[in-house]
């Protein structure tokens, strides 16, 4: 006796068709995306900032060195989002906290230096500030544009965005700086950038401490809300 299996037309289809749609959707979901977004921006950074302090020291510039620093904290602060992103929203406020205060410490540490320099006298070398200026400009800028394409980014990818923003005005400061340097012979190019990036930094983190704040009290007021 022969049996005969009847199938719906469009059942061989969609069985061919689901497999493939899971593959996918397999690590595509905002939080892997956002992860690995991070991860990319943070490797970014370390090798800049890895970059900003070698010329630094070669050139004698309080300007590199600065981005060097700066690099390094937006670094520690990509690592803080990353522990921070798949932990609950208080988590994620306080990883924000951190970061704005980290960039306010930075800033204090930039300025202490450029008094440094101002008093003991420094020799920076104007084409190797505009050398490595343009380098980090082209990684800045690619880690803004990487940073652009997370839809609704939390407050953690928000202040990642402002450090390559705040990254990228610095690179333009140090470019100037550099011109200056080597056309004038002087150093006070480079100390007035290396002040600059410290004010810039300073304007980050308090914009950063705002934005945590503000999602805190928008947290406490959802809760209200939810009792009542």
């Amino acid at each position: 006796m022969q049996l005969c299996v009847r199938q719906h037309p469009c059942s061989f289809h969609k069985l061919k068709r689901k497999p493939i749609g899971m593959i996918e959707s397999l690590g595509d979901n905002p939080v892997d995306r956002q992860r690995r977004t991070l991860w990319i921006v943070l490797l970014l950074n370390v090798a800049i900032a890895l970059g900003f302090f070698a010329s630094g020291a070669l050139g004698d510039s309080s300007a590199l060195i600065a981005n060097g620093l700066d690099n390094t904290s937006d670094s520690l602060v990509y690592g803080l989002s990353l522990f921070a992103m798949t932990r609950a929203d208080k988590w994620k406020r306080s990883a924000a906290n951190v970061s704005g205060g980290m960039l306010l410490l930075f800033a204090i540490g930039i300025l202490i230096d450029a008094v440094r320099r101002y008093f003991s006298g420094s020799e920076p070398l104007g084409p190797l500030m505009i050398s490595m200026a343009l380098v980090a400009a082209i990684v800045n800028l690619a880690c803004v544009w990487l940073l652009a394409l997370i839809k609704n980014p939390d407050v953690n990818v928000r202040a990642a965005n402002t450090f390559s923003i705040n990254d990228f005005a610095s690179n333009g400061g140090i470019l100037i700086a550099g011109g200056l340097v080597w056309w004038l012979g002087s150093n006070w190019p480079d100390l007035v950038v290396g002040v600059g990036v410290a004010g810039i930094a300073i304007w980050g983190g308090i914009g950063i401490l705002r934005d945590a704040h503000e999602e805190h009290h928008k947290a406490v007021h959802d809760d209200a809300n939810g009792r009542n």
